[in-house]
């Protein structure tokens, strides 16, 4: 007879109810697999650790980094457009072409062009691995972004750090593998970090929430407990292991009690940025007013990925109907977003390479898709899945290239297009995992982070 799962209520009812779940037995696990322990990669990896800069919104890649002279020579001519939005999807339209608000340099030994949006990443240039051909499903912020962060649009399926969990492990057993900060609960909300099928303990830990300051990224009651009291909680969870041997759900809970009371020792120590020197606090733009709440997400980062944890997500965004990249009728609130981000992301790069860590961090910065290179109104771009640019730092990939290119205005991917599928592959592929053989059986079939698609693009490698 096949045994049944416990539902929540049981769970805590097994573990002495919600006060327990405070409490983390050390020893709680201590006959069972180690759930969270690193595992050997399917081959040699070029990364080991990933953090993602989440740009929510979708930044005009023809405004920041896809300099496009025709666009700005053809600037207020009309073009014939079809539609891939809701109520136009395949009609047919006249659009009005509006070239880039800010005016493009080249830089560094690459010559690659930045807008005048992104000085400091402008002066790092050289470090960066740019792909202008991206290309994405889903035309809303919802699907879009549910796509980035899990290679599907409308089923429920495992975070890419929670498959990276699962696939690696953590290099820590003091933290969690996978961390989120300040994520948002709309546009794709929790499923942006969650495990689904996948064993439970691979799920994200969110730290703070979209709207709320960067401080409020740590851990709430992360410390209290006396020894005591972890003994006879570990007592209590070992006689629950033992009775409900193959319930992983448990196992999960289990083993989160046993991360928790590890944390104490270490988590108050990571997330404490004031121990930070002057000169790293200005190379971020910490004490800074436009980028200070940015810049501790990008410290903390460095810091997590420092001390083990293995992907992270960094979160720039709200929970605003129009996330903050999100502008259909005011494009030059971009210049108060790149405001805000550029240094700490340019410092987090530097940062990362000052301590030998670029070379085995893989840093992905990017927006769920780009936007259009015609009006929307008198100022503002739409959504633009077709063709737009993300870029690589570290963990492998060449400094200083380019990959792919979008047509003559910078709408269509047209040379080396790169589906999300496959930059998802590309990216298992870093960390020494195969995207065709990292699966889990799930309701009788075999799933993956790509699904039946994607290519490894290794015409990024170093």
């Amino acid at each position: 007879m096949k045994e049944r799962l416990l539902g929540r209520r049981e769970v805590l009812q097994g573990a002495c109810g919600f006060g327990a779940l405070a409490l983390g037995g050390s020893h709680a696990l201590s006959s069972q697999t180690d759930l969270r322990g690193p595992k050997t990669p399917m081959f040699r990896p070029r990364a080991k650790r990933v953090i993602f800069i989440f740009m929510q919104g979708g930044p005009s890649h023809v405004d920041t980094f896809d300099y496009k002279p025709e666009l700005i020579q053809r600037d207020g001519q009309s073009i014939d457009f079809t539609g891939v939005r809701f109520g136009t999807f395949g009609k047919q339209s006249n659009r009005r072409l509006m070239k880039p608000l800010w005016d493009f340099k080249q830089h560094g030994e690459s010559g690659h062009w930045v807008s005048e949006l992104f000085p400091h990443q402008a002066a790092i240039v050289d470090d960066l691995c740019f792909i202008h051909s991206m290309q994405t499903e889903g035309v809303a912020h919802g699907p879009a972004t549910l796509f980035l962060h899990t290679g599907a649009t409308n089923l429920v399926r495992p975070s890419m750090g929670s498959w990276i969990s699962y696939g690696l492990g953590s290099e820590s057993q003091d933290l969690p593998a996978f961390v989120s900060l300040l994520p948002s609960d709309t546009k794709g909300g929790p499923r942006n970090y969650a495990s689904a099928f996948l064993p439970a303990i691979h799920q994200g830990t969110p730290l703070g929430r979209a709207g709320q300051p960067a401080s409020a990224a740590t851990v709430r009651h992360l410390t209290g407990a006396s020894p005591e009291q972890y003994d006879l909680q570990a007592t209590l969870n070992r006689l629950q292991a033992a009775n409900h041997a193959h319930d992983s759900r448990l196992q999960a809970e289990l083993a989160s009690f046993d991360l928790a009371q590890r944390m104490q020792h270490v988590a108050p120590d990571v997330l404490d940025l004031s121990t930070e020197p002057a000169s790293v606090r200005a190379l971020y733009g910490l004490d800074e007013k436009p980028t200070d709440e940015f810049a501790r997400q990008c410290l903390l980062a460095r810091r997590l990925t420092e001390s083990g944890v293995r992907f992270v997500q960094i979160n720039y965004g709200d929970e605003s109907p129009n996330p903050r990249w999100d502008q259909h009728s005011d494009m030059p609130q971009h210049a108060k977003h790149a405001l805000a981000t550029d240094k700490p992301v340019a410092g987090l790069i530097r940062d990362l390479k000052a301590r030998g860590l670029l070379e085995d961090t893989l840093v992905w910065w990017g927006g769920e898709f780009g936007r259009t290179p015609f009006a929307q109104g008198k100022d503002g771009r739409d959504h633009n899945p077709r063709g737009f640019t993300t870029w690589l730092a570290g963990g492998g990939v060449k400094a200083g290239h380019s990959h792919g290119a979008t047509d003559e205005i910078g709408h269509l991917a047209v040379q080396d297009p790169v589906h999300m599928h496959d930059l998802h592959a590309t990216i298992l592929h870093l960390l020494g995992l195969d995207h065709e053989r990292l699966t889990h059986r799930w309701s009788g079939r075999d799933f993956r982070l790509t699904d039946v698609h994607g290519k490894v693009v290794h015409e990024l490698f170093a």
